[in-house]
């Protein structure tokens, strides 16, 4: 039997080059070796999207279609819509009982989601404690591993303590802890040089875009502001072009001779940029054809969605049968 792997995304919009580069990629490698589970959590995007739940709905559609462009294969996989499995949310009420208030307040990363969402006061409860919905989604599955960023680390720790919490509470063996998969890949840049690439920020390059806007996302970044005429030394360290070609380059040593031509003068922006667009062009072009070849026939995907959701719904309503038995609620 194969080891079990659970990973997702909030339907949040369309998925972008950052989604690629730090978990799609390598989920279409998982699935040669592990049993994946990838959840839409459209339940958990709610906790900060409440008041525009239209959006999650429709984006539900978006993240399936990303899924299945860039080679995700339903026969090999199990896509599921997490608001489709209420058993998930059930199991997510018997954790809460079991972490203190004070406990998700040390969560290193809640803490910080909360300071860049500027929530204060308007803090929602369900965004406060996803990470307890976040531990149900994990150990519901029986699941051996997850694909994490480094920090999301402190996630799984609390999903391990609740493992850990709810055997020793009611003298079982019916969660076992998980272990993170730590990605080694750095996290790709926005186009405007930010740390993040993000639909909210309107610095992301989508995995949809047309060739012309890819284009135009390219021409907008950032290089060096003292690269003023082509004859000058240019800096590279820094420069977004740069690093969006350490990441997509596949020819390293022509990259680094580009480096090299770059730093010590005579090599223009809209060169560098060129290179940059038709890399890009060759690896989201395919993706975009896939794309629209699943969009013209829609019922297809929404059918994928109800048979994963219920294969799923079938495997954590068994698990949450023997966390009540446990329990003694049954």
């Amino acid at each position: 039997m194969k080891p079990i792997i659970l990973t997702g995304d909030r339907p949040t919009g369309p998925l972008h080059l950052g989604h690629y580069v730090g978990s799609l990629k390598n989920r279409v490698a998982f699935q040669e070796t592990y049993e994946q589970y990838l959840i839409i959590a459209d339940a958990q995007a709610l906790t900060d999207n409440f008041d525009h739940p239209e959006r999650i709905r429709e984006n539900i559609m978006q993240v399936a279609l990303d899924y299945l462009a860039v080679g995700l294969d339903p026969q090999r996989n199990t896509f599921f819509v997490q608001s489709r499995i209420p058993e998930l949310l059930e199991l997510s009420f018997y954790f809460m009982n079991l972490v203190t208030v004070s406990r998700v307040q040390r969560n290193p990363t809640i803490k910080e989601e909360i300071r860049q969402k500027e929530m204060g006061e308007s803090l929602p409860v369900g965004f406060f404690v996803y990470p307890i919905s976040q531990a149900a989604d994990i150990l519901a599955f029986h699941t051996d591993v997850v694909p994490i960023g480094e920090d999301q680390k402190p996630m799984i720790e609390q999903t391990n303590e609740i493992a850990r919490k709810f055997n020793s509470v009611y003298g079982v063996n019916c969660f076992k802890e998980v272990r993170p998969i730590i990605g080694q890949v750095g996290r790709l840049p926005g186009i405007d040089g930010k740390t993040k690439m993000s639909k909210s920020l309107g610095n992301a390059i989508f995995l949809c875009d047309s060739a012309d806007e890819i284009r135009r996302k390219v021409n907008l970044m950032f290089t060096d502001p003292n690269h003023l005429r082509i004859e000058d030394p240019g800096k590279v360290e820094g420069n977004v072009v740069f690093m969006f070609l350490d990441f997509f380059d596949p020819n390293k040593t022509e990259l680094e001779e580009l480096k090299a031509h770059y730093r010590r003068g005579g090599l223009g922006d809209s060169t560098v940029k060129r290179r940059l667009v038709d890399i890009l062009e060759s690896l989201i072009g395919p993706i975009r054809e896939r794309r629209a070849a699943y969009e013209r026939d829609l019922g297809y995907v929404r059918q994928i969605l109800e048979t994963g959701s219920e294969k799923a719904r079938a495997v954590v309503a068994a698990k949450v049968k023997e966390a009540k038995e446990a329990m003694k609620l049954f």
